[in-house]
């Protein structure tokens, strides 16, 4: 039996049964969601060029690379679940800690659950023909969150190879719109000098085309299209050999991920032109434009399964990782104690994961999770640079610790992490203060929480001092 992190004896304890292909699998499956797919129209509105919609995605990729590289080193020294809950805490305290598990779990996590599994109802509907009415779309949203959930409920080794397959489908199909883009469209590479500055894109504000605006416009795009890449961190828990597993993985899989999406955007620009591009409706994708011209009217359904086998991954990896913060939380007493229950068959944190479930679909309910997201960008961006900056805070207050990974280039490429981090939280203060203090404010909410638990873990320590 193992001892949790509060002196607490826990019947069942989690196993460490992710390998290195499995867990560079669920980076992979849950980085590449539907922003692949989408992103480069308003990223060519933004900049114009195709050089530097190219030179966004590879800028913003080696911006993720360094917090990845940076969490490689702390998910090596500090392997528990939780990712940044657990260097947060070690480095700065339990109340900052506590406030990002707040945030990511019950306000952020869930919603971008609900948010997935809506899409993978609508994109359902689309290939169906639009045979389901609402309540269909939202039953079918509900009982795609509930099988999602069952299945991060079972065993890691069970999950490791739904992650394999999943990614080795999503693989396919992205080498394969790049690679149809190239061979099949007919295409030319006179496309990349073009530009898009005449075409009208309606849904781009001006003060978002062009220039620094535009390209940190773009740079936002991109990096939403590489969400997800600290993943692997919430269940560092369950990686066999992390000192060697979790940077190999992390550093792996943010490399594949940055050349496959250039593979393909270089594919996107050879298929169409930039101003064809840009003057795509605000509905459509680019990927399903060059499937249309590659495959007709059947493109459109191609792109829909390609949506589908997406989503369906980028889904089960977030409900797996996330449930993974709140189990970590109630270990160290700040959530109830049966939230750190783990199954005696599956060693899985069971009760965990159906908390996050109940609550994803209580917000696809509700509808308010696209407004949610948007409010709580501020709060993520604080977080992530929190818990890069862990790493000098560790590496001063824990020099004697064991760091079987050291992050490249330290201190500057943590550093660079941070600054970008930071002027894109005061570019979204700036653009959008009143989103930006509501996420503040909801993240704030949590503090009543915070001490009611701190206090009742307080007083079990007075009873039990060791």
């Amino acid at each position: 039996m193992d001892i949790g992190i509060d002196g607490r004896t826990d019947k069942a304890s989690l196993t460490r049964a992710l390998t290195l292909l499995p867990a560079m699998a669920l980076i992979v499956t849950n980085v590449v969601g539907t922003g692949i797919f989408t992103k480069t129209r308003v990223m060519t509105c933004n900049v114009g060029s195709p050089w530097l919609v190219l030179l966004a995605f590879a800028a913003a990729g080696l911006l993720t690379l360094a917090g990845a590289l940076t969490f490689a080193e702390l998910g090596a020294m500090l392997p528990r679940s939780g990712g940044h809950y657990a260097y947060i805490g070690t480095a700065f305290g339990r109340f900052w800690a506590f406030l990002f598990g707040w945030m990511e779990t019950f306000l952020d996590g869930a919603a971008s659950i609900a948010a997935i599994a809506m899409v993978f109802a609508v994109f359902l509907n689309d290939l169906s023909g639009g045979a389901l009415s609402p309540g269909e779309v939202m039953l079918a949203t509900q009982a795609t969150i509930a099988v999602t959930t069952a299945l991060a409920c079972a065993s890691m080794h069970a999950n490791g190879r739904i992650f394999a397959v999943a990614t080795v489908l999503k693989l396919l199909l992205i080498v394969g719109i790049g690679g149809a883009a190239f061979w099949y469209s007919g295409g030319s590479i006179a496309h990349f000098a073009g530009n898009a500055e005449s075409v009208a894109c309606a849904d781009v504000p001006a003060s978002a085309r062009g220039g620094v605006a535009g390209f940190g416009a773009a740079m936002i795009g991109a990096l939403w299209a590489y969400n997800g890449w600290a993943d692997l961190s919430f269940v560092a828990e369950e990686v066999r050999r992390p000192g060697v597993t979790l940077p190999r993985a992390i550093i792996g899989a943010s490399v594949l991920i940055i050349a496959l999406y250039l593979f393909v955007n270089v594919g996107y620009f050879f298929a169409l032109d930039a101003k064809t591009i840009a003057g795509l409706p605000e509905t459509a994708s680019v990927a399903g434009a060059v499937l249309a011209r590659v495959a007709g009217a059947g493109g459109a359904s191609l792109l829909i399964a390609a949506m589908l086998i997406s989503t369906a991954g980028a889904l089960h990896s977030t409900s797996l990782s996330i449930a993974r913060i709140p189990f970590g939380m109630a270990r160290d007493g700040l959530l109830p104690a049966w939230l750190a229950t783990v199954s005696s068959k599956s060693r899985a944190p069971v009760n965990a994961t159906l908390v996050v479930g109940v609550c994803a679909g209580l917000f696809a309910l509700s509808g308010t999770f696209d407004a949610l997201s948007d409010m709580i960008v501020f709060a993520l961006l604080f977080f992530n640079g929190l818990g890069v900056a862990s790493v000098y805070v560790l590496r001063r207050a824990l020099p004697q610790m064991d760091r079987p990974y050291r992050v490249p280039g330290y201190p500057l490429v943590p550093a660079v992490f941070i600054v970008v981090s930071a002027a894109l939280m005061l570019n979204t203060l700036l653009s959008a203060p009143v989103r930006a203090l509501a996420g503040a404010a909801l993240v704030a909410a949590g503090i009543p929480v915070y001490l009611y638990f701190a206090r009742q873990a307080s007083t079990r320590a007075g009873k039990h001092p060791n």
